[in-house]
């Protein structure tokens, strides 16, 4: 699971574990392990502290792989919004692409961590970033019915008829889910409530003749 112990130790937030290993020259950017790297692994615990020192040390803050993809992107699906603006200011990538969740903005967004939405969209986070699990940001905020996220979103400009992720797009996750708020905010900016997703998938080379599935 862990790459080594200074991962452990920051994982758990461990500061003088992890003070003691870079004293022994423990290497900040060893990468394995399912965080990748010492600083993802602190920055989805919310360990700020340690954090800072594994920067004092020259961590890569735009180290990529593992199970987040970068350390932004594990900070902001937790919504550890100290940790976010630390490593912001210390320059990651607000656009890093990669993980579950694609990208940063679209990891906040399916938790409804909206301070960490608003922040990452004043860094210039792209509101229509395609790829991770659920397409878009929209989609996924729209799938958990977050509604205030999905809100700052539109206002932002996202593509309310963006099609890619799990749902096919946003109107279909919001209905699916039974969001019928989100199903009107969307409605009310324009969303296709034809949108072809069948056409999507055909595109993607779906089989039209594929058997099986759940039947009525």
């Amino acid at each position: 699971m862990y790459g080594n112990a200074l991962q452990v130790a920051s994982s758990r937030g461990h500061d003088q574990v992890v003070r003691m290993l870079l004293d022994k020259g423990a290497d900040v950017n060893a990468h394995g392990g399912v965080y990748s790297n010492a600083l993802q692994a602190a920055s989805e615990g919310d360990h700020d502290q340690v954090g800072q020192m594994l920067l004092d040390k020259v961590a890569d803050v735009k180290a990529q792989g593992g199970w987040y993809s970068n350390a932004l992107q594990a900070a902001s699906e937790r919504g550890h919004d100290q940790v976010v603006q630390m490593l912001l200011d210390k320059g990651a990538d607000v656009n890093a692409q990669g993980g579950m969740f694609g990208n940063a903005l679209q990891a906040a967004s399916s938790r409804d961590h909206d301070q960490v939405v608003q922040m990452l969209l004043d860094k210039g986070a792209d509101v229509n970033a395609q790829g991770g699990m659920f397409g878009n940001a929209l989609q996924a905020a729209s799938s958990r019915d977050h509604d205030q996220v999905v809100q700052m979103l539109l206002d932002k400009g996202a593509d309310v008829n963006a099609q890619g992720g799990m749902y096919g797009n946003a109107l279909q996750a919001a209905s699916l889910t039974n969001h019928d708020q989100v199903v009107q905010m969307l409605l009310d900016k324009g969303a296709d409530v034809n949108a072809q997703v069948v056409q999507m998938l055909l595109d993607k080379g779906a089989d039209v003749n594929a058997q099986g599935g759940i039947c009525c």
